[in-house]
């Protein structure tokens, strides 16, 4: 089935209940799922149909509202505890993407101050709507600035899938790609199918060949020749949490590409909007990154591949220091060099 990536939404609320594009059926199903209940949301985001820190976060803030909306009683001090409750259960579907928490902590402090349950079914509606039409305006700003970056004819590696889909529009390290279609300027991207799960074979692939963007797919031990022989230009990827030093968690994968950055002499960029900044911690050690279910690296489409009992070691993040990254992109510009100084600025 073909779609025009460039206008498909990822997460929707529609009719009191969120559409939802199932990104595990991608790309042989396109497939939108109604989530009716808390529950179907937190099992939405850590069963990854739907994934993509800004898209996580998008969804965490529907699936906040919809409970809101679904909320019986009266009583305004049982509706804030409860409010609570359920922000730490939706808080515990992933705990890598600051996306998630910044987003559901942005409703909380929405409702601070109500004077009644109806009162705080209707702010933390309003917000989560909020904060699905600014995700679409940040990743906009960040393809206009990232476009700068890039000249005709270039030929840029991309890692996992940061993009339409995984946000609310455009994307974060896809957005350029996005932006110099519109004013015909050619690139030519290479996509890494990023193992184990696929995203960049499955999601990016399908994404940017059903929006007319030249993209050519390899495998993730392939990168290194790629550079070498192709003449790549740069790499750019999209991130999961930034430390306030910039270093950087993305997909698992993505701090090799950063070494042979670095070994080719070519620019590394990360591509992330200011809710994915976590200025609370002061570098990637702090990060914690989630391992997965293990039959993610054992298994294809149900079918074993590795022997029985092998001990598996399955991160689904690495982290980048800052020291390998040319510079990160955001909506409110490009910042390189100090980035505890100059994160700091950007974002206050």
């Amino acid at each position: 089935m073909s779609i025009d990536t460039h206008q498909v939404s990822s997460v929707n609320w529609e009719n009191g209940t969120i559409k939802l594009l199932d990104q595990q059926k991608l790309p042989h199903e396109t497939i939108f799922l109604t989530l009716q209940t808390i529950e179907d949301v937190r099992d939405a985001i850590s069963s990854l149909k739907v994934r993509g820190a800004p898209a996580i976060g998008i969804t965490a803030a529907f699936g906040l509202a919809l409970w809101g909306q679904q909320y019986e009683g009266e009583s305004l001090e049982g509706f804030l505890h409860e409010l609570q409750e359920k922000r730490n259960y939706l808080a515990s579907s992933r705990p890598t993407a600051v996306n998630l928490f910044w987003a559901l902590d942005r409703l909380l402090s929405s409702v601070e101050g109500i004077t009644s349950v109806s009162e705080g079914r209707t702010l933390l509606l309003e917000e989560a709507l909020k904060i699905q039409i600014e995700d679409e305006e940040v990743c906009r700003s960040i393809g206009e600035h990232a476009v700068t970056l890039f000249t005709s004819g270039d030929r840029i590696l991309t890692h996992c899938n940061a993009g339409g889909i995984a946000t609310a529009k455009y994307g974060t390290a896809v957005a350029p790609f996005y932006i110099a279609k519109e004013r015909d300027i050619p690139l030519h991207i290479y996509a890494s199918e990023t193992r184990p799960v696929l995203q960049g074979a499955r999601l990016t692939a399908w994404e940017l060949q059903n929006a007319g963007i030249d993209v050519t797919l390899i495998t993730d031990n392939m990168a290194a020749h790629t550079i070498a022989t192709k003449n790549i230009n740069a790499i750019i990827v999209g991130a999961d949490r930034i430390a306030a030093n910039g270093d950087t968690a993305n997909k698992i994968g993505t701090y090799g590409l950063a070494l042979l950055a670095r070994a080719f002499d070519i620019p590394f960029y990360v591509a992330a909007p200011l809710s994915t900044f976590d200025l609370s911690i002061s570098s990637g050690t702090e990060i914690p990154i989630e391992e997965r279910d293990p039959r993610e690296v054992t298994e294809l489409n149900g079918q074993r591949i590795a022997p029985e009992g092998v001990k598996v070691f399955n991160p689904a993040f690495d982290v980048t220091p800052h020291e390998l990254i040319t510079a990160i992109i955001t909506e409110k510009g490009i910042v390189s060099g100090n980035y505890v100084e100059k994160l700091a600025e950007i974002i206050e």
